[in-house]
């Protein structure tokens, strides 16, 4: 008795390890939304530094002091998204479909939030 039951409980453990289609999917969905955040970040990385070239050659024709490039805004921006991801794809990579697309979208929330917040500062 003591041998099936724990022949029973090895494959139940290897079925649940293994990501099925659905679950991948979901993931590939949502990393799509998390990579147009991202390519956002990269946009606004080389569109703010051109801007503020810009407006620093005007600055100095007037004789007025330059505008820095806020580096570390652009760059935690920039890592937002895929570390979002991440946390999101770490916490429900064991748990159902459901809250892993929950967890999917509450990531893609906070980036959102998070991305206007520090677009407000630039």
């Amino acid at each position: 008795m003591s041998e099936t039951a724990g022949t029973a409980s090895a494959p139940a453990v290897t079925a649940r390890t293994r990501r099925s289609w659905p679950s991948i999917t979901v993931a590939i969905v949502f990393a799509l939304f998390y990579a147009w955040d991202f390519f956002e970040a990269i946009t606004n990385l080389f569109g703010v530094v051109e801007l503020l070239d810009a407006r620093n050659e005007f600055l100095a024709d007037n004789d007025l002091a330059p505008v820095s490039v806020p580096w570390a805004t652009l760059i935690v921006n920039l890592l937002l998204p895929a570390t979002a991801f991440a946390i999101a794809w770490w916490i429900g990579r064991r748990r159902s479909l459901g809250v892993q697309a929950l967890l999917y979208l509450t990531g893609l929330a906070v980036v959102a939030a998070l991305t206007l917040s520090l677009t407000s500062l630039l």
